[in-house]
This record gives structure tokens, sequence and C-alpha cells, in this order.
């Protein structure tokens, strides 16, 4: 029984730092076609510099595995942009009071947030066809995100997320 519980609170405690990605592509993109990439030459990111660095590395690194590379003139253009935001809370305690006599009934009931509001960080990545300018392919991806966490602890979660995000690209044809 004890080993339930655990698995069921590391279940838990794992499920909180998952990343999410909604992707979205043009589905008439030949994305054989595309085989070089660059970045925007006036990318804000969002992200800090040591941030945007390391995320610009393992997309590179990503892309190199598969068989994209970076050029001078390339055939899209990769923008990023992030923000940071606190999550709704979902954690309440109710409290309530109430009675009853001669038929008589009434009650309150308040809801109280437990614990704080969690930060999260959205990353958006588009691809645009740099001859005619249209956006292609576009991933979002949403995590956890703590502000004074390691650079060995961002790094990982960065790889985490290009991981999730390029996972499905390019999409699989019909």
């Amino acid at each position: 029984m004890k080993k339930i519980g655990f698995l069921v609170v590391l279940f838990f405690l794992v499920s909180c730092s998952a990343v999410r990605v909604n992707y979205d592509y043009d589905t008439k993109t030949d994305f054989t076609s595309y085989t070089t990439y660059n970045y925007y030459p006036d990318l804000v990111s969002g992200l800090s510099g040591l941030d945007e660095k390391r995320i610009l590395v393992l997309i590179d690194s990503t892309m190199q595995a598969k068989g994209i590379q970076l050029a001078e003139e390339p055939d899209f253009l990769i923008n990023i942009q992030s923000n940071e935001f606190k999550a709704a809370q979902n954690n309440n305690v109710g409290v309530g009071l109430g009675g009853s006599g001669r038929n008589v009934g009434g009650g309150i009931s308040i809801g109280l947030p437990v614990g704080q509001p969690k930060l999260e960080r959205e990353i958006q990545i588009d691809f645009v066809d740099s001859q005619k300018e249209f956006l292609f392919w576009q991933a979002v991806s949403a995590s956890g995100f703590k502000e004074n966490a390691t650079p060995e602890v961002r790094e990982q979660k960065l790889r985490e997320i290009v991981d999730k995000v390029f996972n499905k690209y390019p999409p699989k044809a019909n």
C-alpha cells in the first residue's frame, strides 16, 4: 500500500512539471523542400540572454540531427517568442457552516486558495518561409518555470521543451 501511495505522489510531482505543446501547420506545405534555416535578424525572444543562448544551441543541434542546416541564405526563418505568467490556482479548501431547526436552514461556504500561484512559461516557435514570407509551422509550449533555478536545471528544462517541440517536426504526411 505504501508503494502505491508513493507512486501516486510521484505521478503528481512529475505531471505538474510536464511540458505541453500545441502544434499547427499548413497542410499544403512540402516540408522536404526546407533544408536550410536561420533566425530572424531582429529576434526578440523574451527570454533572458543566457536562456536565449541555451535554446538557440539546443535548436541548432536538433535541426542538424534532422538534416536541416544553418545557412546565410535560408529556406526558412525561425522566430521565438516567450512570456511568463502565473497559472490560475485550482487548489481550494472549502469551509462551510450550516444550521437547521424547525424546517429552517441556512449555510455559508468560502473557498480559500492554497499555496502560491505557479509560474509558467510559454514559448512559441514559428517557421516562416523566407521567400514567400508566410508562416508554415508553429509550436507553442507551456511548462512550469522557476525563476531561481540553477543554470543546469534551466538548461535541462529548455532541453525538454525543445525535444518535445521538435518531436513532431516535420509533420507526418497523411
